[in-house]
């Protein structure tokens, strides 16, 4: 039986998420993910107009296809615009999981304050928040916030102080803001974190997921017996 789906990831952590997201939408889905941690290591460090990084997320894209899925998601926001430019020659769409997201981002603006325990996720995510707005025809003034004493922590596996450190530094910079985006799949626990904030907490997960199933699930329905 070939994949309908399949997933990129660039930690292994995300592997358990996205196959609940999927279960919960479409059950008996076949579902693919691989992890190429690497990835988002280089790109930190060469930035994500290497060369040589394009070609491997391409390769990597294309690995996740190779068992027939006609839907493969890139999960990681630093490297997503490169994904999603994957020449596939129509044999599979390429996503980002985060579109979804900035798409509902800019319907809900126009302050966008983009948040990233990453450095290298926040111009990605800014250009994305901006070509949703363009093509929308919607205005939007997009901020960003690095919330820079993060990422140590989700790198030592404390999900907690993660969480935590995020939501902190998101409540006190959010006072000018009318929605605010979380630019990495990982930050989406922030969203509980701060239900009580009075604006949306938007993050890319569940909606990024709920669209790439439709797509494949369409797919699959075109698809011979």
């Amino acid at each position: 039986m070939k994949d309908a789906l399949a997933f990129l990831h660039t930690a292994q952590v995300h592997v358990p998420t996205f196959e609940r997201l999927v279960r919960r939408i479409e059950p008996g889905l076949r579902v693919r993910h691989v992890v190429r941690e690497e990835l988002l290591a280089d790109a930190r460090v060469v930035g994500v107009d290497d060369a040589g990084l394009v070609s491997r997320v391409h390769e990597a894209m294309h690995e996740a296809a190779s068992e027939g899925a006609k839907v493969v998601v890139c999960t990681c926001s630093t490297i997503g615009a490169i994904a999603e430019r994957t020449p596939t020659g129509d044999a599979f769409r390429a996503l980002r999981i985060d579109r979804a997201m900035a798409d509902q981002a800019v319907r809900t603006g126009p302050r966008v304050l983009i948040a990233a325990a990453l450095e290298s996720t926040l111009a990605p995510t800014k250009a994305l928040v901006l070509s949703a707005a363009q093509d929308a025809g919607i205005a939007v003034q997009p901020a960003v916030l690095f919330v820079e004493d993060a990422w140590p922590h989700f790198e030592a596996g404390d999900s907690v102080r993660y969480i935590e450190t995020l939501a902190s530094a998101i409540r006190a910079a959010s006072a000018e803001a009318d929605v605010v985006v979380l630019a990495q799949a990982s930050m989406a626990p922030v969203a509980d974190a701060l239900a009580d904030l009075g604006i949306d907490v938007l993050s890319s997960p569940a909606p990024g997921t709920a669209h790439a199933v439709a797509l494949a699930a369409a797919a699959l329905a075109l698809s011979p017996p």
